[in-house]
């Protein structure tokens, strides 16, 4: 049967997933075969709908098709292109923070991460008036555009994206034959393995290599977005105990901050308050921001949820920055019994938020949700 790689590769990478060395329990299999779950439904929408000499932008991490610790905050797009090719991307400026387009010559691996070619923000495009734009670019080798629309506050109004190819625009593929077929559904089976492989390396390079419950200082992101600051971590928490992060209020227009499962991808961020943004953050009247990552509910605005997870990653990201951030930008972490917060909460009183707001924050993340990425 044409399907049987792809049917060979979601039991091999089920063995991937069953396997992993940070399972502890119950949840954490069953978090990882829902990820896996995600993998399967965006590998084969990849390899079936995307075609270098026809290219559409295509979504292959979302809500529901986690991979890479993708960011609470990013509308992801991406398309496969071939090396000496032009293409032309245009669209329309929503109102978003920021607009960001990298190509990566390659793809990751559990062995390597590609080369960035290009990397910029929407403050190097010729916008109009109106807000139009266009983009043309020949890479010089094959590989894929990433375009990443990111919001500093979840209310704002999406743009528009598009791309052809100069050479094929206005003409049509043919229809697949057999072999066709049979090469998507090989394509599929391969990328799924190679992303649960991928993903499970990838942070034994950037994290787990740090000591736990720290926060490296803010460094242009390595093995990723290289317009973007990050600072890096994890952590490993008993549920009687809290970690408090602390940060000076900076002049970034985008800055977020997120959790991560060990399987590196973000935890429920609808239905629980796992990231925090700038429109989202308190701010005390000091200006520091003071999150408290915890599972226990420490009744403050900045409660970040662990969702059970004792151990996993911490991660903050700066975008469309105007100049270099340094160690004194940075976060720094302490660690206490969940008892003590009131304590090492300075401003605690004004921290504070009721069960009742509370309930209204999440029912607003809800729809913030809905409106932007419908599934």
């Amino acid at each position: 049967m044409l399907s049987d790689p792809l049917a060979r590769a979601i039991s091999a990478a089920e063995e991937l997933i069953n396997a992993a060395p940070h399972i502890e329990n119950e949840a954490d299999l069953l978090e990882g075969l829902q990820y896996l779950a995600g993998g399967i439904a965006s590998c084969t929408h990849v390899a079936f709908n995307q075609h270098p000499d026809h290219p559409f932008l295509l979504s292959g991490t979302g809500p529901f098709t986690k991979m890479g610790l993708d960011n609470p905050d990013t509308l992801y797009f991406g398309t496969k292109m071939e090396g000496g090719r032009e293409y032309v991307v245009t669209g329309s400026r929503g109102t978003t923070t920021d607009l960001s387009f990298q190509y990566l010559a390659g793809q990751y691996t559990a062995d390597t991460v590609p080369e960035s070619e290009v990397a910029f923000d929407d403050r190097e495009l010729d916008i109009a008036a109106d807000g139009t734009f266009e983009w043309r670019f020949t890479p010089n080798r094959s590989g894929q555009l990433v375009i990443r629309e990111v919001y500093n506050d979840w209310s704002q109004r999406r743009g528009t994206l598009a791309v052809h190819r100069t050479d094929t625009v206005g003409t049509a593929p043919p229809p697949p034959s057999r072999e066709d077929v049979q090469r998507q559904f090989q394509s599929a089976a391969d990328e799924l393995v190679n992303r649960v492989q991928t993903w499970l390396q990838f942070p034994k390079w950037f994290y787990l290599n740090l000591p736990v419950n720290t926060l490296v200082a803010p460094r242009s992101t390595p093995g990723g977005l290289t317009t973007q600051y990050s600072s890096a971590g994890h952590y490993d928490l008993r549920k009687d105990q809290a970690l408090i992060i602390s940060l000076p209020v900076n002049d970034a227009p985008y800055q977020g901050f997120q959790l991560g499962s060990l399987w590196y991808i973000s935890l429920d961020y609808i239905n629980h308050q796992t990231s925090l943004n700038g429109a989202q953050t308190q701010v005390d009247p000091d200006g520091t921001i003071r999150i408290v990552v915890a599972e226990q509910n420490p009744g403050i605005t900045n409660w970040v949820e662990t969702l059970g997870h004792t151990r996993g990653y911490l991660q903050f990201r700066w975008q469309r920055l105007a100049r270099e951030m340094t160690a004194a930008d940075g976060p720094s972490v302490e660690v206490v019994d969940f008892s003590a917060v009131p304590d090492a909460l300075p401003f605690y009183e004004s921290n504070k938020i009721s069960s009742d707001d509370w309930r209204a924050r999440i029912a607003l993340r809800q729809s913030h949700i809905g409106q932007r990425m419908l599934g």
